[in-house]
């Protein structure tokens, strides 16, 4: 038998630690141990119970500040166009006296226009005296280089006749495409050849009818002495709840414009009147006073 010596000693230590270094801390470039796969689904560990199945709920409409109107199609990116704003001019104790309508946009303005001037004043405007002279179905028969060619029927008296043309005229040229008008294959006239048919004052706004609230901004075109145009407001009762002056822009034998600004103070909506006048030189009295109904506001 072979006794051992520190020789053998020491090689059966050198084989021992190189089997057992399998199992300590991995060197510099061990893999380490092969990556296990984890558990499947069916049997992952869960420290919660499985939540019950729940229904999706409903969309909630997003809250809104305007309130519900009905339904309307699906916008086409196109704007509807604005009204539009028409002059008529109506006959009044023998003169031309203007008002408005306020009608949704066609692109037939002559048309509409010559319509609505025989349609005739509404029941504001016929309570201060208009009327109108032209029959229905008088229509513009064309647009040639400004001049508006139409026919007018006769009427038995001149002057009722000379009234017609002149409301039919002065309507027309309102419209940039209209600068004279040929009546029955007559020469082209325009608004200076029936000027002699305008009162000393014109009120273009208030117009019969209209409600108004302080303040108000009466204008119009006047050719008055010194070129100045009284206001004053009167209340449902007749008082006078305002006044007020101005200067037309033209004065002593020609025709200005004006515009005057008035204020009052009601408690309650009523009806009034505002009247145009010009002050006479002669006495101071009130004279050519063009008297407007309106619906009066409350102002303060």
């Amino acid at each position: 038998m072979t006794g051992r010596g520190p020789v053998g000693l020491g090689a059966a230590a050198l084989v021992a630690a190189l089997l057992l270094g399998g199992c300590g801390t991995p060197r510099s470039g061990d893999l380490g141990p092969a990556p296990t796969a984890p558990p499947p689904p069916s049997v992952a560990p869960t420290d919660r119970p499985e939540p019950t199945p729940t229904r999706a709920a409903a969309p909630v409409p997003l809250p809104t500040n305007r309130p519900p109107g009905p339904s309307t199609p699906a916008s086409t990116g196109t704007r509807r166009p604005d009204p539009v704003t028409i002059e008529l001019w109506y006959v009044r104790a023998g003169l031309l006296v203007p008002t408005r309508r306020i009608r949704p946009a066609t692109v037939a303005t002559s048309r509409l226009a010559l319509t609505e001037l025989a349609a005739g004043p509404s029941p504001a405007e016929a309570a201060t005296g208009m009327i109108t002279l032209l029959p229905a179905g008088v229509e513009v028969t064309r647009i040639v280089d400004g001049v508006a060619t139409l026919r007018v029927p006769p009427a038995g008296d001149p002057a009722a006749r000379r009234l017609r043309e002149a409301q039919v005229v002065w309507t027309l040229t309102q419209f940039p495409s209209v600068r004279q008008v040929r009546l029955d294959g007559a020469a082209p006239v325009d608004r200076a050849d029936y000027a002699d048919l305008l009162p000393p004052i014109v009120v273009t706004g208030p117009i019969p009818g209209e409600r108004v609230s302080a303040p108000l901004v009466v204008t119009g075109t006047a050719t008055v002495f010194e070129a100045t145009v009284s206001v004053r407001v009167l209340d449902a009762a007749g008082r006078e709840v305002a006044t007020g002056f101005g200067t037309a822009s033209c004065g002593g034998g020609c025709r200005g414009g004006y515009r005057v600004l008035v204020g009052w103070r009601t408690v309650r909506e009523q009806k009034g009147t505002v009247e145009v006048y010009e002050v006479s030189a002669e006495n101071g009295a009130r004279i050519n006073t063009m008297a407007v109904p309106v619906v009066l506001a409350p102002g303060g």
